[in-house]
This record gives structure tokens, C-alpha cells and sequence, in this order.
């Protein structure tokens, strides 16, 4: 099963530039979560709000790839700080897997990546 925000956040022009898959995980109690585009304060929301649905329906852990994420800014961090909270709140987990050198940059200026790692950050890129 395949789902994808981007149809409801078609309507609203600010969310235009994010685009959020959600299918099954590569391992039983997991779902991937790609993000795709620029996360900013305008459609943040959208990204935590689809990351609390796919929380909420899969009941698993999220596994989010960030690779294709061009910008974040700190509302976008605070999208994913969120969902990681509700995840441990609900007694799962919200793993950043994979992410381009502009969002490892933030999670590592505002000391984030460890709260936030499925595997150590690398090295370089």
C-alpha cells in the first residue's frame, strides 16, 4: 500500500514544493516515509501531520529518508522533533535513515542528530 500527501496539499499553494510517500517498511513493524522538496515554516504542518498519520495508521516505526529534501528550516525540524515525540509517547520511534548534506547540516548545528539517528551519522558526503 502506497500514500502520498501531495493530492491534499495540491489545494494549498504554500505546500506545493513537499511531497510525502508513505509505504511499508523493509522489515515487519516498520514504514518508510520519503520527503521530497523544501520544508519551510509555510508547510511544515503538512510534514508533521503526515508524519503523525503514518504513525497513527501503520503503528510502527517511522523510518523517514530525508534524501531528497532540498531545504529545512527550523519549523521543519520541529515537524520531525514532534513526530519523534508522539512516536515515544505511543512506544515506537522515529528514525531519520537516510538525508542530504543541507538537513545533516541543521541536525548537526542544532545538535539534533543523535534525537533523531537510526544508524550514526556519517562521516562526511
Amino acid at each position: 500500500m502506497t500514500a502520498t500527501v501531495q493530492d491534499e496539499l495540491r489545494s494549498i499553494p504554500e505546500a506545493a514544493e513537499l511531497e510525502v510517500g508513505v509505504t511499508p517498511g523493509p522489515r515487519p513493524g516498520t514504514v518508510q516515509v520519503v520527503v521530497s522538496g523544501e520544508i519551510d515554516f509555510d508547510n511544515a504542518m503538512f510534514l508533521r501531520r503526515a508524519l503523525l498519520a503514518a504513525l497513527v495508521s501503520h503503528r510502527a516505526t517511522l523510518l523517514v529518508d530525508l534524501e531528497r529534501v532540498t531545504f529545512c528550516d527550523c519549523a521543519g525540524l520541529n515537524a520531525l522533533l514532534a513526530a519523534r515525540h508522539a512516536a515515544r509517547q505511543a512506544g515506537r520511534s522515529l528514525h531519520i535513515t537516510v538525508a542530504g548534506l543541507r538537513v545533516e547540516r541543521l541536525l548537526n548545528l542544532t545538535d539534533t542528530r543523535s534525537l533523531l539517528a537510526g544508524t550514526p551519522a556519517p562521516e562526511s558526503r
